[in-house]
């Protein structure tokens, strides 16, 4: 997804961050605080090259960096920067998306750690406080007409 970074559409540039499911898979496991490469691996049943190659990915796209916990043998453990614990409420859009839409036996939950209470997250305008998606929109690159108007 590379060849989406230079594109001016900032939802295309950060799909080339973490658009892949295996991705966000990873970020999500990182979020419940995995570090270590077979606690993702297990996991997730991903095949170690493939899982090596996007723990490489996520890190060089600063969503997770190393930090070595064994000098003998050299081993590291991914934790999450800044822009990766930044990616949690896209995780819980996600999640929330597949809730209304997906089949939702045994599924995992999302719990308030002082309450006790599943998390429901809204995205809402920051200006507006009104919910995405409830007022109509239009969609505008810079220097260029409207695209969409919804």
């Amino acid at each position: 997804m590379k060849n989406l970074e230079a594109q001016p559409c900032l939802i295309a540039r950060s799909l080339a961050l973490v658009g892949d499911a295996w991705s966000t898979l990873i970020l999500r496991d990182a979020h419940y605080g995995f570090t270590r490469f077979d606690q993702f691996r297990k996991s997730l049943g991903i095949a170690p090259t493939m899982l090596t190659k996007r723990l490489a990915a996520l890190t060089e796209d600063g969503l997770l960096e190393t930090r070595r916990y064994s000098e003998r043998p050299p081993r590291d453990e991914y934790v999450l920067t800044q822009a990766g614990r930044d990616y949690l409420p896209i995780l819980m859009a996600i999640q929330a998306w597949g809730q209304a839409h997906c089949e939702t036996s045994a599924v995992t939950r999302f719990l308030d750690e002082e309450t006790g209470v599943d998390i429901e997250p809204v995205t809402i305008d920051k200006h507006t406080g009104a919910p995405i998606g409830s007022r109509p929109i239009r969609i505008v690159r810079q220097g260029e007409d409207d695209i969409v108007q919804s």
